[in-house]
């Protein structure tokens, strides 16, 4: 099976499969997270390091896989270039990355995972590089990653996580054709 989805899928339902299978790789899954749960949605290696738990070429060997797809980019902060402690690399998503997340329902957990990223403990080494300046992103991937903060409900996403989803027994109220023919 091929890392990257082919230039010429058989079918819609191919290339469906080879774009989930691109995504559901455990490193680019778990940077892809990384990255829309910090707050700038750009990372540094050493941060993707610190949050992914692996060495740094399986890392780069992944994200060189997102690049080639065109799902991530690498942005450079030119005014670190001349500082030793600060990170002038970052690893951000491109257009095209927002479009395919936002496609598989990615962008949906951004709110949950900022909580995440909010609560991590840090150590000095990477919140000085999470402080450190950034370049900016795209309008279009910037706005398409902007949430509301104020407005996520801690309590809401507690109840969104005891709902039902389909492999639950559904409650009386909730019964309906599926649970007929079991009857």
């Amino acid at each position: 099976m091929s890392e990257t989805p082919s230039a010429t899928p058989a079918s819609p339902f191919e290339a469906q499969r080879e774009i989930h299978e691109l995504l559901s790789q455990e490193t680019r899954h778990h940077i892809l997270q990384a990255i829309l749960g910090h707050p700038t949605h750009l990372l540094s290696l050493t941060e993707l390091g610190y949050y992914i738990q692996k060495s740094e070429s399986a890392i780069l060997d992944q994200l060189d896989v997102l690049n080639n797809q065109d799902l991530i980019a690498v942005y450079i902060a030119e005014e670190n270039k001349s500082k030793r402690d600060q990170p002038s690399k970052f690893y951000g998503l491109t257009e095209r990355g927002i479009e395919v997340l936002d496609e598989f329902k990615y962008l949906r957990g951004v709110p949950v995972l900022r909580a995440v990223h909010d609560n991590t403990v840090k150590p000095e080494r990477i919140q000085r590089h999470e402080d450190a300046p950034r370049p900016e992103l795209p309008d279009v991937v910037a706005n398409a990653l902007e949430f509301d903060e104020e407005a996520v409900d801690a309590d809401e996403l507690e109840d969104t996580a005891r709902q039902s989803i389909f492999a639950d027994r559904a409650t009386d109220e909730e019964a309906g054709a599926f649970d007929d023919l079991f009857l």
